[in-house]
């Protein structure tokens, strides 16, 4: 935990401390009022890397979506898939209700 709580105002000799700090990290100096004034967005300085590491939200859009439904099946004929495969039995269920389907 830090020793510096923003839950109360700072002391003089935290703030300073802070300050020294500050001054003390020649790797990253604080900006100054014209730097922030003069700041612009990262895909504006750089657009082509902005557009080659863009990212959609979610999974990729599919063709065909698979539909989420609710089933109610006997425990026994759930444990058959369960027991015919490793984690895929949804998988194999689906599989064998293609197979049954009338043409």
């Amino acid at each position: 935990m830090s020793k510096f709580n923003k839950r109360r105002p700072l002391t003089d000799a935290e703030e300073a401390e802070i300050q020294a700090m500050i001054a003390s990290d020649p790797d990253n100096p604080e900006l100054t009022r014209e730097q922030i004034a003069n700041e612009r967005p990262f895909a504006e300085v750089f657009p082509a890397l902005a557009e080659s590491i863009k990212r959609s939200r979610g999974r990729p859009k599919v063709d065909d979506p698979k539909e989420a439904i609710t089933l109610r099946l006997p425990s026994a004929t759930i444990e058959r898939f369960k027991a015919a495969g490793q984690g895929n039995w949804r998988s194999l269920m689906a599989e064998a209700l293609e197979k049954a389907v009338l043409p």
